[in-house]
């Protein structure tokens, strides 16, 4: 509730901010609003499903956020030209509002038994925690490395404008919306450890075909492909999470959701400075052909690390 409010304040001041800091103060609580609502969002999933259903629950989590990210710039367009600049920050910070009404009217789910309250630390010095982290900021360096790559690639060497581009994009958009739906029920059967790893060995294998795109059908294609495969880290990863500190009860989901939060924002900050950095240097191709193996013995590093004894019933 607390942070839905937030986000309704924090973009209702964007909308009116006419100097720097301002601007800067509402982007500041905007951040710290939907970093509560993930760590405490899937915390809850973690603590009112088992594991036979988390990763189902979170598919739909997920693909419901692709499909947002996708629809929200048309929306957020159209309203500006229909109301101006503040309309869409309007919306927004309405429909905030109207979450924190809904999560208020809502009943408290029961509380599960409380135990000791632990401690980042103890949690992340579980290994299968940190072997979770250090998966996820290699998932969010290479999907955030291609943010800042592949738009230049398509306008330099394949000649596409702006929509074009949008084009390719939507096709990825498309994949990650649907994806994660079919994705979250297989974590229950196959274990999400495991498809996290083979999430991370796809998108690798699948990089070097990016640079045979030659026109939008086969970008779009490719595109698709490729955030097919990205979706497939994602999803699981959630999932393994709560599966590897759920040795310390609900106590400690939500510090490994804050943990999990963590890695990816490393990966998002990591991802667009050596992928740009890299594009100068290597080309488009060449550095597609050096991420991707380093991305698999990256991988291959943490599923040879394995499991540790420190989870107890933990199905991986």
């Amino acid at each position: 509730v607390g942070a839905s409010a937030l986000l309704a304040v924090a973009t209702l001041v964007f909308a009116y901010s006419t100097t720097l800091p301002w601007l800067f103060a509402a982007r500041l609580f905007q951040g710290a609003a939907d970093g509560v609502m993930w760590v405490a969002g899937f915390a809850l999933i973690a603590d009112l499903y088992g594991p036979e259903d988390r990763g189902r629950v979170m598919g739909y989590v997920m693909s419901g956020t692709s499909f947002g990210i996708m629809l929200g710039p048309s929306i957020g367009g159209w309203l500006y030209e229909v109301g101006g600049i503040r309309t869409p920050f309007a919306f927004v910070s309405g429909l905030a509002a109207l979450s924190a009404a809904g999560f208020a009217l809502m009943p408290a789910p029961a509380k599960t038994a409380q135990g000791e309250r632990p401690s980042v630390w103890s949690v992340l010095g579980v290994r299968d925690v940190a072997i979770c982290a250090a998966l996820v900021v290699a998932g969010a360096t290479t999907i955030a490395m291609f943010e800042p790559v592949l738009p230049l690639f398509f306008a330099t060497q394949l000649g596409f404008s702006p929509a074009r581009v949008g084009l390719a994009f939507g096709a990825a958009a498309c994949a990650s919306t649907i994806m994660p739906i079919v994705y979250g029920p297989l974590t229950a059967k196959w274990g999400a450890r495991r498809l996290t790893l083979i999430g991370l060995v796809l998108t690798a294998a699948w990089m070097p075909a990016l640079g045979f795109a030659i026109g939008l059908r086969s970008a779009m294609m490719l595109m698709a492909i490729e955030w097919a495969a990205t979706a497939l880290i994602i999803t699981p990863s959630l999932a393994y999470m709560a599966e590897v500190t759920s040795c310390a009860g609900a106590q400690a989901y939500g510090i490994g959701y804050g943990l999990y939060n963590t890695a990816w924002a490393v990966g998002l900050l990591a991802g667009p400075v050596s992928g740009g950095f890299l594009l100068d240097r290597l080309g488009f191709e060449r550095l597609m052909l050096v991420w991707a193996p380093c991305l698999l013995a990256v991988t291959l590093g943490l599923a040879m690390a394995g499991t540790s004894n420190d989870i107890r019933g933990v199905r991986l």
